[in-house]
């Protein structure tokens, strides 16, 4: 996904992208995402007056990902709005006043498959959870809460005060 700024501006259509971006190799790492599908890109790119350019569209894809309280596999849609500027410069030290909404990019091209990564990473959970009030496993005998409840002693004693913990009895 190449944009030229050159052959942008003389054109007199904005430029469309439909492509399929995979990004399982940026989630490679994580250990909570079980499989990723492909995303599908749509983006529309329009010069503006200043020179810039407006990048717009969505992000569509698909994760199986595992929830970090029960570890229940959790299957989501994401559906992600992208927007970015872009403005090219001959200098990049040269730049004073930086926007934060615009990227500035040396060069006749910018590619935006990173971008699209950084995007989507970006809306990734941080601990995804399979339902808001997830209550987990318990920690003694890892029973799954959600279903039922267990015997465990589930208090939490400071091991500094567990001497005096019959003072009282």
């Amino acid at each position: 996904m190449l944009i030229q700024f050159r052959k942008l501006t003389t054109g007199d259509q904005p430029l469309l992208f439909h492509q399929t971006v995979d990004v399982s190799n940026v989630v490679k790492g994580r250990k909570d995402i079980v499989a990723v599908q492909p995303l599908e890109v749509d983006l529309t790119v329009t010069p503006t007056v200043t020179g810039a350019v407006d990048v717009r569209g969505r992000l569509q894809g698909g994760l199986e990902m595992t929830c970090s309280r029960c570890l229940k596999p959790i299957s989501e849609q994401v559906n992600i709005p992208f927007h970015e500027v872009f403005q090219p410069v001959e200098d990049l030290e040269a730049i004073q006043d930086e926007d934060d909404d615009t990227t500035y990019v040396q060069g006749e091209s910018v590619d935006l498959t990173p971008y699209v990564e950084e995007t989507f990473l970006l809306d990734l959970p941080l601990a995804p959870v399979c339902k808001a009030d997830c209550k987990g496993l318990c920690p003694n005998c890892g029973k799954d809460l959600n279903e039922s409840t267990c015997d465990c002693d589930t208090e939490v004693i400071d091991p500094r005060l567990a001497g005096l913990k019959d003072f009282f009895k």
